[in-house]
């Protein structure tokens, strides 16, 4: 994931099941990728807000690490392992959610309107 990349919205992984692709039973704790999805659904800078929140370096560092959870929570994440795209995609999110906090990202502006 290129650092300097602005996105938006932040994608989620499609919904958990009840058991892994290899059929084993899921062991994270029963409800936790779905308050992990709760919490970045309530963090993710919405299309009413973005001016107003996008250069907001908290806000946007909160908004990735809560989506790098929610993909380290995903079906396809072991706890176990470290392996898969789920918590590849983990540490790209985490990775540019630092970045942010250490202020090495900011907004480039919007191209749509030159601010």
């Amino acid at each position: 994931m290129d650092p300097h990349a602005v996105s938006r919205p932040v994608p989620l992984p499609s919904a958990p099941a009840a058991t892994t692709r290899s059929g084993s039973p899921q062991t994270w704790p029963a409800t936790s990728r779905e308050l992990a999805v709760e919490l970045q659904r309530l963090l993710a800078i919405d299309g009413r807000d973005w001016h107003a929140q996008k250069g907001h370096k908290p806000r946007r560092a909160a908004e990735q690490v809560a989506a790098a959870l929610v993909h380290l929570l995903a079906e396809d994440s072991s706890p176990h392992r470290l392996e898969g795209d789920a918590q590849h995609r983990a540490i790209e999110l985490l990775e540019h959610g630092l970045a942010w906090l250490k202020g090495d990202l900011r907004d480039p502006g919007c191209p749509s309107h030159g601010h």
